[in-house]
């Protein structure tokens, strides 16, 4: 007899089965190498909570870089720093001593939360490219298109697309009845990977979860190439060749976290849905890397490429270190 969310069922053989709980196996067929694993999990996790709060901090304390392009950079590491949060805690749980037993409701808050956080730093990502089109296309009108109360609606914008698109997910999900295991092979409530368990029609959940991805990552990509592509047939009309080279840099750090971004995405999103005879831990393990590289890797590209973060950020630490070098008079 199948069971919603929140019910308890007798299986055939007499045991019981709690549908108010999940189980997250981490990575089936890899057990014997969680620990190890937990290591590089453990490793990007921290350089995601060092390098975002010190983008974080030296952008608001350096009224210099208080522009579109780094409002926007604010937005992108403190979206980071929350899917970190729903993801790395019991990540590292799961890896260190198999405490993958979730309830449903913290299950369906997890998969809400990080699904929505992809979104909206998808719309940051957007914003972004689009900031830089202004820029080099529309120089003059920068300031009068990119004003502040334009990019608070974008952040607002951001989130409620965000929140939107991904909330019916939960809700399509307790209408289904879960008559045999709860035992989901991941390491987090991945949509997909929940809507498996799940005994009868699944159609509605399938569909909606496949028309959200391509919503954002269809749209977004699209809207983010076109705007490359205007940027690039501008800056290709320009005679001098310093000019030219100057344009392109300024888009350097932004065209390498989408390549972060979006590349271990689309790895995943085909893989999951078309890639029927890979081996399940090259899903999960793509899924992750989707999830912890780029909130990782994003604040060392601003970091280097960035001329105006990377002065601050070792001005920064030069002054911590002459304080801490300073004698007591």
């Amino acid at each position: 007899m199948p069971s919603t969310l929140g019910q308890t069922m007798v299986s055939p053989n007499h045991t019981f089965l709690d549908s108010s709980v999940f189980i997250l196996m981490g990575i089936p067929g890899l057990e014997e190498f969680h620990l190890w694993l937990s290591l590089p999990v453990c490793l990007l996790g921290t350089a995601t909570i060092v390098g975002n709060i010190t983008i974080l901090v030296v952008i608001v304390t350096e009224p210099a870089l208080h522009k579109p392009m780094y409002l926007f950079l604010c937005m992108l590491s403190t979206i980071d720093l929350a899917a970190s949060f729903s993801t790395v805690p019991k990540l590292l749980a799961i890896l260190w001593c198999g405490a993958g037993h979730m309830s449903a409701s913290a299950c369906l808050a997890q998969m809400f939360f990080i699904h929505a956080f992809c979104m909206m730093e998808s719309t940051v990502l957007l914003a972004m490219a689009f900031d830089r089109y202004v820029a080099i296309c529309h120089p003059l009108r920068y300031t009068t298109v990119l004003t502040d109360t334009i990019i608070v609606r974008i952040g607002v914008v951001a989130m409620v697309r965000g929140s939107i698109l991904m909330l019916p997910c939960p809700f399509l999900i307790q209408r289904l009845s879960f008559c045999q295991s709860h035992v989901i092979p991941h390491t987090y409530c991945e949509h997909m990977a929940v809507v498996k368990l799940a005994c009868g029609d699944t159609r509605p959940n399938r569909v909606y979860g496949l028309t959200a991805a391509l919503l954002v990552i269809g749209v977004d990509l699209f809207c983010i190439g076109l705007s490359y592509f205007l940027i690039a047939r501008a800056v290709l009309r320009l005679s001098s060749h310093e000019a030219r080279s100057k344009a392109l840099g300024t888009c350097g750090s932004h065209v390498c976290v989408i390549l972060i971004s979006y590349t271990p995405a689309l790895f995943s999103f085909f893989t999951h849905r078309f890639g029927h005879h890979v081996p399940l831990h090259t899903h999960i393990i793509l899924a992750n890397v989707y999830l912890l590289f780029p909130p990782a890797l994003n604040p060392m590209v601003y970091g280097v490429k960035t001329k105006e973060i990377r002065e601050r950020v070792v001005r920064v630490f030069q002054k911590g270190q002459g304080t801490g070098l300073k004698a007591p008079e």
